[in-house]
C-alpha cells in the first residue's frame, strides 16, 4: 500500500495504476536481474569471440540499466510505489538467475537472447495494462524498451550463428 505522504498525483484511476505499477516493477525486477546476468557474461565470456561479445555485452548491459531509473519513475507517476531492495528484486522477477562457475559463449549468447525475449513478453503485458488502465504515457515509453529488447536480442541471435 501506498503512503499517503508517496501519493503522487494523477487523474488516472487508483485501482487501474495498480495493475500498471504492479506489471512494471515486474518488468524493473526482469531489469535488474537481466542487466546483472549480461554484466555476469561480459565479466566471465572467453574464447575467439571474446572481444566481440565483451564489448556487446557491456553495451547491452548499459541500455538495460539506463532503462530502470525510467521505468521505476514511471511506477511513482502513477501514484505508486516501486522496488525498494535486491530482496525486492528477487520477489518479483521471473527471469532465472544464472549462477553457474563456467557458461559456454554460445550457451550465454542463447540465455540472454531468452531472457531479452521473455523481458518482451513482460513488457507487451505492461503495454496491455497501460492501455486498459488509459495509460497513454506508459504505453508510449514502453514501445522504446520493447524496441530496444527486440534488437538485443536479435543482436544475440545473429552473433551466435554458426555458418
Amino acid at each position: 500500500m501506498t503512503s499517503p505522504d508517496l501519493k503522487t498525483p494523477t487523474d488516472l484511476r487508483s485501482n487501474a495504476t495498480k495493475s500498471v505499477a504492479e506489471a512494471l516493477n515486474g518488468v524493473l525486477a526482469d531489469s535488474y536481474a537481466l542487466y546483472f546476468k549480461t554484466k555476469n557474461f561480459h565479466w566471465h565470456v572467453s574464447g575467439p569471440h571474446f572481444r566481440d561479445y565483451h564489448l556487446m555485452f557491456d553495451e547491452q548491459a548499459t541500455q538495460i540499466l539506463a532503462t530502470t531509473d525510467l521505468i521505476a519513475e514511471r511506477v511513482r507517476k502513477t501514484g505508486n510505489t516501486t522496488l525498494r531492495s535486491i530482496g525486492d528484486i528477487s520477489r518479483h522477477q521471473s527471469l532465472v538467475d544464472n549462477d553457474a562457475d563456467y557458461v559456454s559463449p554460445g550457451d550465454m549468447l542463447n540465455e540472454l537472447r531468452e531472457d531479452n525475449l521473455k523481458l518482451v513478453e513482460s513488457l507487451r503485458a505492461a503495454k496491455a495494462a497501460a492501455t486498459e488502465a488509459g495509460d497513454n504515457a506508459t504505453e508510449g515509453i514502453i514501445d522504446d524498451w520493447t524496441d530496444e529488447a527486440e534488437e538485443r536480442a536479435w543482436f544475440l541471435f545473429e552473433a551466435g550463428r554458426n555458418g
